[in-house]
């Protein structure tokens, strides 16, 4: 087949849906398909309007000849991508990964709502800019042949945020490769996201990680470290391997990967319970309230315990699930395939 990946990032860009078209490039080339990626670079130079125009250019060179079309995200790539499958006569396939307005609402207001709340409490107070990205973003989602979501707790909140229809919706689980070898930590340090939004709720987590280590002071005990550090996709699950453990208290978090290389790495992890992938991972999660600070503390100071970290480590590396890139790209062209008949 001929197929095109639309994606608004690319490595060495940060992010899931960068490490997603990567992997998807290189499955189904090795598979023989003619693959290529259209991601914005240079056209990130220009103002918003005419960098999306540039984008659509790009996506009508690339495509015009593509049998799959296959976009990564709800805005930036998928409007442009929208108009130029109409121009070309296309149908495309959208796969969501997080959610650009509720994550651009949290930026500029500083207001911290959960995204399972958003949609339904946050709608009158956004910007020109940002009902123009939902019309948009919710034309794009309706047009696609399918919509594909990672998890089907994302999806019970944009099907009737978005007014899509549930039959145009299917799930195609994110990746949770083969495991590494487990190692035993080199230090203390809890892993945190390595991007400073709000969102990801990074105040609240320093303000818990303060306590904790009151906690652990008072109580004798070594007391543990939070790792913030930016790093590539590849050093970063290098350093989850030797680290103590993960933490993730972010306000929202669809289909985490820094949780599925947690679990890769058989590392330990805290993780807020407002996450798609809750139901997935119970058997080997620690869960916490991404709006309780003592909680949070609480889990940590639990986790400091070696022998508690051994136990859960063991929970992890117990755990069997597994969906490689190959079954990922296999489902992607069945359920193409189902839309052209």
């Amino acid at each position: 087949m001929r197929i095109l990946i639309a994606s608004g990032i690319y490595p060495p860009d940060i992010g899931g849906p960068a490490q997603y078209a990567r992997n998807l490039y290189e499955t189904w080339k090795a598979e023989g398909h003619d693959v290529k990626v259209a991601a914005y670079r240079w056209e990130r130079a220009a103002p918003p309007g005419l960098r999306h125009l540039l984008y659509l250019t790009k996506i009508w060179r690339k495509g015009w000849n593509a049998d799959l079309v296959l976009v990564l995200d709800t805005w930036s790539a998928a409007v442009p991508t929208m108009w130029a499958c109409q121009l070309m006569g296309k149908k495309y396939l959208i796969r969501t990964g997080g959610d650009f307005l509720w994550e651009q609402y949290v930026e500029r207001t500083g207001d911290l709502v959960l995204f399972k709340d958003f949609y339904q409490t946050r709608l009158s107070k956004l910007t020109r800019k940002e009902r123009l990205i939902h019309a948009w973003g919710g034309a794009a989602l309706r047009r696609a042949a399918m919509v594909i979501f990672s998890t089907a707790w994302q999806r019970d909140i944009f099907v009737p945020a978005y007014g899509l229809d549930q039959a145009k919706t299917t799930l195609i689980e994110n990746f949770c490769g083969d495991r590494l070898s487990a190692m035993p930590p080199d230090n203390r340090s809890f892993v945190a996201a390595t991007r400073v939004l709000k969102w990801k709720n990074h105040d609240r987590l320093k303000r818990a990680f303060e306590l904790a280590q009151e906690k652990l002071a008072s109580l004798g005990r070594e007391t543990v470290e939070l790792d913030t550090g930016k790093a590539v996709y590849d050093s970063f699950v290098e350093k989850i391997r030797h680290s103590y453990a993960v933490i993730l208290v972010s306000l929202g978090d669809i289909s985490p990967n820094m949780i599925l290389d947690a679990i890769r790495a058989g590392v330990p992890f805290i993780v807020t319970r407002e996450t798609g992938i809750a139901e997935r991972i119970k058997e080997c999660a620690i869960f916490v309230d991404p709006e309780n600070e003592a909680e949070i503390a609480e889990k940590i100071v639990w986790l400091a315990d070696p022998a508690n970290r051994a136990a859960q480590a063991a929970k992890v590396q117990a755990f069997t699930f597994k969906h490689s890139w190959s079954e990922i790209g296999a489902e992607i062209i069945a359920v193409w395939k189902k839309t052209q008949k």
